[in-house]
């Protein structure tokens, strides 16, 4: 299942989505399928179109990230972090040593931030190498580098280093949390990520309290057309379709409870 999510997140992205389609349509023409061949070529470019120049995938992700608010004052007396992985550039923090951040960086920022805060919380970074290869490091094993530079205690940490998915996160995240006795723990990962992330946890019967961080959007963004910054406008676009399939996905399979869960 993990290796057939990567192959088909590979051909459906936009971009790819986008290729295939015009690569297929010049095929037809080439075959005398001229007619069938410039409607998929019509389609691919639209789909360029909407990917590049327009605001509609940041739309889309602004509604995933304002599902889960993040609570308004932190927990008095805050007992446990969960820290999902996706922050890591784990090729390049494996083949270079040291830490090396990706846009998702606050997912460790902000576990920082509270653990400094508050002494007394344990720490439960959640993610493997979840490259098709396996040949990385786990952000969970590269996790103590970073904690402990900024005097976080190793002892604090607790490292879960099999996941590759965010299903296994929440599937090995609840043996781990048995095991050391950890419980009404702060989820933090990236705001976008939030709805699926809480799905799962739910679905496996874990009680969690979102605590979102990494925010692409600015909130009120509106559908419309912004020929100012393409790539930034296909990367929104291309995580959006992302975390909405994955959603789709999971529901599909019977993996979580509801497409989109509610901020209960």
């Amino acid at each position: 299942m993990f290796l057939l999510s990567k192959i088909f997140w590979l051909l459906v992205q936009p971009l790819s989505l986008a290729f295939l389609l015009c690569a297929l349509g010049a095929l037809l023409a080439f075959a005398g399928w001229r007619r069938f061949g410039a409607t998929l070529s019509l389609f691919a470019a639209l789909v360029l179109f909407v990917t590049l120049y327009t605001t509609a995938g940041g739309v889309a992700l602004q509604i995933l990230e304002a599902r889960f608010a993040k609570p308004a004052e932190e927990p008095e007396n805050l007992s446990c972090i969960i820290v999902l992985g996706g922050a890591l550039e784990n090729e390049v923090t494996t083949s270079r040593g040291g830490i090396e951040f990706n846009q998702a960086a606050e997912r460790f920022v902000e576990p920082l931030r509270l653990a400094l805060r508050h002494p007394q919380a344990r720490i439960l970074v959640s993610g493997g190498d979840g490259s098709i290869s396996g040949d990385y490091e786990g952000e969970a094993g590269a996790s103590e580098r970073f904690f402990s530079a900024f005097g976080v205690s190793s002892d604090r940490l607790v490292k879960e280093n099999a996941s590759r998915t965010t299903y296994e996160n929440s599937l090995q995240t609840k043996q781990v949390l048995a095991e050391a006795g950890l419980t009404d723990c702060l989820l933090v990962t990236s705001a976008f990520h939030m709805p699926r992330s809480v799905a799962l946890f739910r679905k496996a019967g874990i009680p969690v309290t979102p605590w979102p961080v990494d925010y692409r959007t600015s909130g009120i963004l509106k559908v419309g057309f912004d020929f100012t910054q393409p790539t930034t406008n296909t990367q929104l676009t291309s995580t959006a379709v992302r975390e909405w399939l994955g959603l789709l996905g999971y529901y599909v399979t019977g993996r979580t409870d509801s497409i989109f869960p509610a901020d209960d």
